[in-house]
């Protein structure tokens, strides 16, 4: 399990407000790091020109990106290159505990501390002020984790609604009245080498952790399947007992429900939320609490802890769409073979080395006016409407 969720104090790391170091950290850090880290060797921006207008035109501005790899934060900074004005980043707790030197980096390059096991008050109110402000945009990736599918989009987090509105009914009340607007970012990326070339290494890896001789006799397609089967077998032996039958959509929904739904008997009084991430988000919020106040006896210390890693099993299973590489099917794109391998690799070792180059491209969608009211009842009209916004740029249609 990645070092995400931690049972240290958490204290709000507030955003900074200078200009110097955003802008030498990008000029001097960010290609490098890049192409080092994450294989990516260039960023193309697209739309540039909507967002200087909302900035130009004085208004708060919301980014709302795609979360599909770790690097999309460092990929959104070359737009705010683009379009002349640094940007506020919030940014995941666990990311500022990893030390004294990455906290004190993240929030340079514009980043602040948004605790997601809980309701983050400070937070919160950094990114109204920050909207309210007008100085700089604020990026918010709504999925809420990185999902490392480029063409799959988890539920969006109507958190980023209700802090946009809470800017917009502070700025409707100045004289002149003010804005808010949101922009859906879409980041797409793609492989410049041959899939056939820089897969086949990686896979042989998980082959071999899986005990298995390398299946290079096999079509690439088909070689992957078998190593997802493999891997959800492993995981259905583990917790159901046996490798299960039916559609593989069937099968993870029904680890996903063995996994979760006792947690939720005991945490949660049997309520469930609508998607698997909220549903994920509800259980820590409500086991890490004692964790981090340390008054527990060791044994049900031990237990919470290993409750975790099965609520942090489910969100991975969550992230495996069932029909994104199927050898039955149409072909897969490269890029979705290639993430599903990296997937593999991330389950399997918590890390994910650079498999090939990649091209970002980077597209800011259209202006969206915030109301400073929510608009009607269900889903949050705002959410729906940056959600249209993200599908219409990645390509990819609403699931079923």
């Amino acid at each position: 399990m990645q070092n995400i969720v931690l049972d240290k104090p958490y204290r709000f790391v507030p955003p900074h407000g200078g200009r110097f170091w955003p802008r030498i950290l990008r000029a001097l850090l960010l290609k490098p790091y890049l192409v080092r880290s994450h294989g990516v060797v260039e960023v193309e921006c697209l739309g540039v020109e909507r967002l200087r207008a909302s900035i130009e035109s004085g208004h708060g501005v919301l980014l709302a990106p795609n979360h599909c790899r770790e690097c999309d934060p460092m990929v959104v900074a070359e737009l705010s290159g683009q379009a002349r004005r640094d940007l506020f980043v919030m940014a995941s707790a666990h990311l500022f505990m990893a030390g004294r030197f990455m906290a004190w980096f993240l929030r340079r390059a514009g980043a602040f501390s948004v605790y997601r096991e809980g309701l983050d008050r400070a937070a919160v109110s950094a990114a109204v002020d920050i909207l309210e402000q007008a100085r700089r945009p604020l990026v918010i990736f709504a999925e809420g984790v990185v999902s490392r599918t480029n063409d799959h989009l988890n539920a969006l987090m109507e958190g980023t609604a209700l802090i946009a509105r809470s800017a917009a009914k502070r700025r409707a009340k100045t004289r002149p009245p003010g804005k808010v607007v949101a922009h859906a970012v879409a980041i797409r990326y793609k492989l410049l080498d041959d899939v056939e070339e820089v897969l086949p290494p990686k896979l042989e890896d998980v082959e071999r952790r899986l005990t298995w001789r390398p299946q290079s006799g096999l079509p690439l397609v088909e070689r992957i399947t078998k190593a997802g089967l493999g891997l959800l077998a492993l995981k259905e032996i583990e917790y159901l007992g046996a490798p299960q039958t039916g559609l593989i959509q069937e099968r993870l929904a029904r680890l996903l429900d063995h996994i979760l739904a006792p947690l939720e008997e005991e945490w949660c009084k049997g309520q469930r939320e609508p998607n698997t991430i909220a549903r994920i988000k509800r259980l820590r919020a409500a086991i890490l609490p004692d964790l981090v106040k340390g008054d527990i006896p060791e044994e049900e210390r031990q237990r919470r802890w290993r409750q975790l890693e099965d609520v942090y099993l489910a969100q991975q299973i969550d992230h495996y769409p069932p029909d994104y590489v199927d050898y039955a099917g149409p072909e897969p794109t490269a890029e979705r073979l290639l993430e599903t391998v990296e997937r593999f690799e991330e389950d399997l070792t918590d890390k994910v080395r650079v498999y090939g180059r990649l091209k970002a491209v980077v597209e800011v969608g259209e202006a969206i006016e915030v109301s400073p009211e929510r608009e009607g009842k269900g889903a949050d009209a705002l959410m729906l409407r940056i959600e249209e916004s993200l599908r219409s740029m990645l390509g990819i249609s609403k699931a079923r």
